[in-house]
């Protein structure tokens, strides 16, 4: 058992201060997953790979600025790395307020992009930074700690979604037959006020980002040595010839993927059981989402406390085996039972993130601060799967249960194909990890 400290006192307010970031991304990443579904519902001549886009502009802004982050932090610091990223944040969510003016769709998504340019420079910026920060036998330790305060602002940011979005939608209030039937004028009016009404969480968490820039521009940071003997051309050299780090970005994307495609369709999984209910016991989507978000946040405090006597990589081998037994379930059991395996993914996917992080990152110096752009931009996954799973949903119309695979599979169900494949390569990687 390490005896070493996970954060030193001489670092802990720094610590609290980037660790807070993790909160305040985590608030956007699940504000923003059901927007999937409401916009299906606000808009409903998009189909369902349509919806998905708001994933793609969502986490394709990591694929576009995290390399550009990296190379911004490389040349100034971490902390103008960190106000640069709460800057884009704070505009992008603030554009959501032109975006509901025009009610133009395509707007929306470029307000989400230019919101995660600022998240990717945060994420590019925080991670490498809490690992560095303090004795590196607790590297991958500390990182799992301040990771667990992302799954917080995600319960927060889903409790806003559904308080000030899902909730008050109102049209959610109709069936596809009954909107079909309001007239021009009605229609109109409904999405005036939803798309409005999607705005303003937006814009109030723009408020409230700007304000935490300006706290985090009065505190000192530690400098990190910069050894100007690694240029940038040496460090990407240094990582291209690292098995561990390549393979790492690749498994990095796969568990990004098969994680915003649990929390995105969870919203659809529980759409399908809904139309076997009856009216007075309709199932919340947004409720089974937390208890998925509040398992996650369970599971990687009892993780983090594990990697104590576990080895990390070890750990998140045996997690992935979880990952993949929970997702055949979610595929093969139709009804209750396949939902409550839904939610238990979430508990196997924990430590995922940070713990591929810290493996794929160990023992490195200088070169680091690109290699976290790598890492960063590998969330892309998140951005590729959605739009692929919902394709699937529309193999056979724009129902969720239009196909029944094997007889009996709705194709809901058969769409976590995707990330159960995502957990094999997890699996795969975490295995070679701890047997190199």
């Amino acid at each position: 058992m390490s005896k070493a400290k996970v954060v030193e006192w001489e670092f802990l307010i720094p610590f609290i201060a980037i660790t807070s970031l993790f909160f305040l991304w985590g608030v956007a990443n699940d504000m923003t997953n059901p927007l999937v579904s409401a916009f299906k519902k606000v808009m409903p001549e998009l189909s369902n790979t349509q919806a998905a886009f708001v994933q793609l502009a969502f986490y394709g802004g990591y694929g576009t600025m995290a390399l550009p982050a990296a190379l911004f932090i490389y040349r100034y610091s971490y902390k103008k790395g960190v106000l640069m990223g709460l800057a884009l944040y704070a505009i992008g969510a603030l554009l959501f307020y032109p975006a509901a003016q025009f009610e133009n769709y395509n707007y929306f998504l470029a307000s989400l992009y230019i919101l995660t340019f600022g998240l990717a420079f945060l994420e590019t910026t925080a991670n490498p930074f809490i690992l560095f920060l303090g004795n590196p036998e607790t590297a991958t330790r500390r990182l799992n700690l301040a990771q667990a305060f992302n799954p917080m602002g995600s319960l927060c940011g889903m409790l806003m979604a559904q308080l000030y979005i899902v909730g008050l939608l109102q049209s959610d209030n109709y069936t596809s037959s009954e909107y079909a039937m309001l007239s021009v004028a009605e229609k109109a009016a409904i999405r005036t006020h939803d798309l409005g009404l999607i705005s303003v969480p937006y814009m109030a968490l723009g408020g409230v980002i700007i304000l935490v820039l300006a706290a985090i521009a009065l505190i000192r940071m530690p400098v990190q040595q910069h050894d100007i003997s690694i240029t940038v051309k040496e460090s990407f050299r240094m990582l291209f010839r690292n098995k561990r780090y390549y393979e790492g970005v690749i498994a990095q994307a796969f568990y990004v993927g098969a994680q915003i495609s649990c929390w995105t369709f969870i919203y659809h999984y529980v759409d399908h059981l809904n139309t076997f209910r009856p009216a007075d016991a309709q199932l919340t989507a947004t409720w089974y989402n937390m208890a998925a978000m509040i398992t996650f946040l369970s599971s990687r405090w009892i993780s983090t406390f594990l990697m104590k006597y576990i080895e990390p990589a070890k750990l998140m081998f045996y997690f992935a085996l979880g990952g993949i037994a929970l997702a055949i379930g979610a595929i093969s059991i139709v009804g209750m039972g396949g939902l409550y395996c839904l939610i238990g993914i979430s508990a196997m996917m924990s430590l995922m993130f940070p713990t591929i992080y810290g493996i794929a990152l160990k023992d490195m110096g200088e070169e680091a601060k690109i290699g976290s752009a790598g890492l960063v931009m590998a969330i892309v996954g998140g951005a590729l799967l959605p739009p692929f799973q919902g394709r699937i949903l529309d193999m056979g119309g724009d129902g969720l249960a239009d196909l029944a695979l094997l007889g009996y599979i709705p194709e809901v169900n058969f769409s976590f194909v995707l990330p159960l494949a995502s957990f094999v390569v997890v699996a795969a990687y975490a295995y070679r990890s701890f047997k190199s």
